[in-house]
């Protein structure tokens, strides 16, 4: 008979074992497990993209050559954007995830690499040509900029173009590697991206100057999107063959799914675009917003980006089976308890906002005064992570129903609509009023997709969890109260221990209010965010075993 302590070490190894299985290559993961390892590999992803923001600060600090750094990813971005409609992953998850539920397996490779193939050949002809016309073009895109500054975006942006044809390729491979719930090679890549970078700056700023950043981003986008996923892939079996085989049922399918997104122009991405716009005539103001926007990256990528992919499959399979009431169950009870828990997070974001900006930028040639401004953006974009988690959700559950049409002329009148309220508020607030605008529209286009989806009654409002959701407003307000309250005991002037002490005052009086907060109100969020499965939804008895598959670790 075995000792208590004896029986206590017992499950440790079985936990050992199942962690191992989770980080196999090969494994295929639940929704739940999926989620886990994706928002694993995204913290582990914003800790690496800190370094290399932190290196940036540190090395080249917030002025016209960040600028020109910071502006020169915005023609590749919007060439991918326009090519491919920045969505080659996502539209083509539920195409493939359909034939491979279908036992069409042969089929599935072929659409495969017809889309590699026709695409990378529409990208390349792109890129040829913005490479000719780069001056041309971003010239139009800051008219703000000074001739050297101009001079130098037009340089970096000629170097990063290239990598674009990577990205996009490494896109589809992680769609098809998802689609067979295998996550681990596409977690990867951000990783190793963002470590290039770094490379790239350390290993050649000596030479190059910020110019190395340009060239260690196109090494990150070649070895992390693309060659970590392709190696994935053919473990997995998957083959490819140039095809121009532009009749195949399946590319016209994925054409007609992407061009609604080549044609229209969200505003979560556009958003970027026009603040770096208006931004671009004063001296630092594009690498600020870029820097408060990189940190608020972190929460956003967490709570939703990590979520939004590993769900997108299992929408997929959901709705493709018919079982519309456990489709939109799933959604609703995803985006309770994503947008719950950015509530609590954005309290503390508010009340932190100086201290943590200070810490992990101020270094080098970025002073205190550059935290200060940072901070004030960081601030008020804080408020609007609830709605940027929620909209991830929203779009990609039209994508599961293989609507792209909808979110597109829904996102691309919000975004038009948005650019007068941009102006207004950056000629009445400054660089502080595009922060405001930026909140404002992403309120409108999540609102837009919420109830277009009850609207189709893919998604019924009524399903949504409205008390529970109130219960956690209400104490992230209290919390976030309490918070800013105790962060105005410590005067903070660029000294890292008085940061160093406020950020402990706020974190533990956001920590005990948001525990008095939650018990007083008797919310059920920290069940839920422990729950993989919601209660109330009675499995059915699926032929795949899917309802099980969901609840599987």
């Amino acid at each position: 008979m075995s000792s208590p302590a004896e029986s206590n070490r017992k499950p440790t190894p079985g936990l050992l074992r199942r962690a191992a299985r989770l980080l196999r290559p090969s494994h295929e993961h639940s929704a739940f497990s999926a989620t886990l390892l994706l928002m694993s590999a995204v913290m582990l992803s914003r800790v690496i993209g800190y370094v290399r923001e932190a290196y940036i600060a540190w090395a080249f600090g917030a002025g016209l050559q960040t600028d020109a750094y910071v502006a020169a990813f915005t023609l590749p971005d919007w060439l991918n954007y326009l090519v491919a409609g920045g969505t080659a992953s996502i539209t083509f998850i539920s195409i493939f995830t359909r034939y491979l539920s279908e036992k069409r397996e042969d089929e599935a490779q072929k659409a495969f690499s017809v889309v590699i193939t026709v695409m990378t050949t529409v990208l390349a002809v792109g890129i040829g040509l913005a490479e000719v016309f780069t001056r041309d073009i971003e010239r139009h895109f800051f008219p703000h900029f000074r001739p050297e500054q101009l001079d130098l975006c037009v340089y970096l942006t000629r170097i990063l173009l290239p990598a674009q044809l990577f990205f996009y390729v490494g896109g589809v491979v992680s769609a098809v590697l998802m689609s067979r719930r295998m996550f681990l090679f596409p977690a990867l890549g951000p990783l190793l991206y963002n470590v290039f970078i770094i490379l790239g700056g350390v290993l050649l700023s000596g030479r190059m100057g910020i110019a190395s950043l340009a060239v260690g981003a196109v090494a990150g986008g070649i070895t992390g999107p693309f060659l970590v996923n392709a190696i994935g892939a053919a473990r997995s079996g998957m083959g490819y063959r140039p095809s121009f085989e532009v009749r195949h049922p399946a590319f016209i399918e994925w054409v007609k799914l992407s061009i609604p997104l080549m044609l229209g122009v969200s505003l979560v991405t556009a958003d970027e675009w026009i603040l770096r716009y208006f931004a671009s005539g004063g001296a630092g103001d594009i690498t600020r917003l870029n820097y408060a926007k990189r940190l608020f990256a972190v929460p956003i990528a967490v709570l939703g980006q990590a979520t939004g992919q590993a769900s997108l499959p299992f929408f997929a399979r959901l709705f493709g089976e018919k079982r519309m009431a456990d489709f939109a169950e799933t959604v609703n009870a995803a985006v309770y308890r994503v947008s719950a828990a950015s509530f609590l997070a954005t309290a503390w974001m508010i009340a932190a906002a100086l201290p943590v900006v200070d810490l992990v930028y101020r270094r080098g040639r970025f002073h205190f005064s550059d935290s200060q401004q940072t901070a004030v953006f960081f601030f008020w974009f804080a408020l609007s992570l609830a709605l940027w988690a929620a909209q991830g959700l929203y779009a990609r559950a039209f994508y599961a129903a293989g609507d792209t049409l909808t979110p597109m002329i829904a996102g691309t009148v919000i975004t038009v609509a948005s650019l007068p309220i941009y102006a207004a508020l950056f000629h009445t607030f400054s660089v502080v009023g595009l922060a405001i605008a930026s909140d404002l529209g992403i309120l409108a286009n999540t609102l837009a997709m919420f109830l277009l989806l009850h609207w189709r009654k893919l998604v019924p409002a009524t399903g949504m969890r409205w008390s529970e959701l109130g219960k956690a407003l209400g104490t992230a307000a209290f919390a976030a109260a309490a918070s800013y309250s105790v962060a105005r005991v410590v005067p903070l002037n660029g000294s890292r221990k008085a940061d160093v002490i406020s950020l402990a005052l706020v974190s533990l009086t956001w920590a005990a209010a948001v525990l008095v907060g939650l018990r007083l109100t008797r919310s059920e969020l920290p069940e839920a965010l422990r729950r993989r499965r919601p209660p109330e939804v009675a499995p059915e008895p699926a032929a795949n075993g899917f309802t099980r598959e969901l609840q599987k670790p």
